[in-house]
């Protein structure tokens, strides 16, 4: 009995340390979204500016990126520039200013530049909750069916352009 008393805590001691180093090995980046697969969630957004933003139904008829940004967000300066090339490349790319106030977020863009097609706003954040959002940037590439074909969580770096969504955005345009 004492040596059963004895073993538990080490046992469990062991389970932990398990649990952990496994939960190591995975990257905090990859995220699972519920949404691979599915069509994009119904919306209808205004816009940052009068007369703007955009419905899910923009979203079909060719591929697009669906950025989620902020002008609090610290990460979104970064990837800001990789969004520009991506738009000048021709590749649509459309903004949802998240939880963000329509004034702060022209002036964000107007200083760094616009590369959406369209900018919506959601400011009481209920899109980006049904998006599975979990902070800014996070961006959706969906396909011209409007459905979801891949997620990114954190600011797209010039390699992950080039190396995964690029080959992705091409792979779904010779569907098209």
């Amino acid at each position: 009995m004492k040596r059963l008393l004895f073993l538990l805590p080490v046992l469990a001691f062991v389970g932990l340390i398990a649990i952990f180093g496994v939960g190591l090995t995975k990257d905090p980046k990859e995220l699972p979204s519920m949404l691979i697969d599915k069509p994009m969630p119904q919306f209808a957004l205004p816009g940052i500016e009068a007369g703007g933003g955009f419905a899910t139904a923009a979203l079909r008829g060719q591929p697009a990126l669906v950025n989620v940004f902020a002008s609090w967000c610290a990460a979104c300066p970064q990837e800001h520039p990789v969004l520009t090339r991506i738009a000048g490349e021709g590749y649509p790319v459309f903004g949802i200013a998240w939880k963000d106030q329509p004034a702060d977020a022209r002036d964000w863009l107007a200083r760094l530049g616009n590369p959406y097609k369209a900018i919506a706003s959601d400011l009481s954040g209920r899109v980006a909750i049904d998006l599975g959002v979990t902070g800014a940037p996070e961006t959706f590439v969906t396909d011209k069916a409007g459905r979801v074909r891949y997620k990114i969580v954190g600011p797209i770096s010039p390699e992950a352009w080039e190396g995964e969504i690029k080959p992705l955005m091409d792979r779904l345009r010779a569907e098209a």
